[in-house]
């Protein structure tokens, strides 16, 4: 394992032991960038719950959604930002560590269980990232988010050295 988390061979070892294989990024349902690079920092744009060409849940958390449900919905939001990573830089053997993310939570006016939701997608970046995974983090309640999505997560990454682009 090298200094800052663990090399390309772990992480494909921890991605395989959770039974995990990265696609393509999902595209942009807007007018933006899946990722921008600048230097040795990678920004993720925000992603939601897509699997398999649908959202896993719509609505909000202490209305529609169950905090279980959340949990797995930020978790694969996760899946989808390292699937972002990897599209932008080849692997994700690049990446130092996880900065920063940000989790929004679309939920009811009473709904406070933020933490427990967000924590789906800080898991699954420590399980991949070991300590590198770990990062600072906001869980912010929103009222809605696109798509109707109960969950959605950025990050910022930042990465070993500058990394060649990929040609696309």
């Amino acid at each position: 394992m090298s200094a800052g988390g663990p090399d390309l061979a772990e992480q494909e070892r921890r991605l395989r032991a959770l039974q995990i294989s990265l696609k393509e990024p999902v595209r942009p349902a807007g007018t933006y960038r899946t990722s921008v690079r600048v230097g040795t920092w990678l920004y993720v744009s925000g992603q939601v719950p897509w699997r398999d060409g649908r959202l896993l849940a719509t609505g909000r958390l202490g209305d529609s959604v169950a905090i279980d449900r959340g949990y797995e919905c930020a978790r694969q939001c996760a899946t989808n930002a390292l699937a972002a990573i990897a599209a932008e830089i080849g692997d994700l053997s690049a990446v130092a560590r996880i900065v920063k993310s940000t989790v929004f939570i679309a939920s009811a006016d009473n709904f406070s269980n933020h933490v427990e939701v967000a924590d789906g997608a800080s898991d699954l970046l420590k399980e991949v990232f070991g300590d590198a995974g770990l990062s600072a983090r906001s869980a912010v309640g929103v009222a809605s988010l696109p798509l109707g999505a109960p969950v959605e997560l950025e990050l910022q990454v930042q990465l070993r050295e500058m990394v060649e682009i990929p040609r696309r």
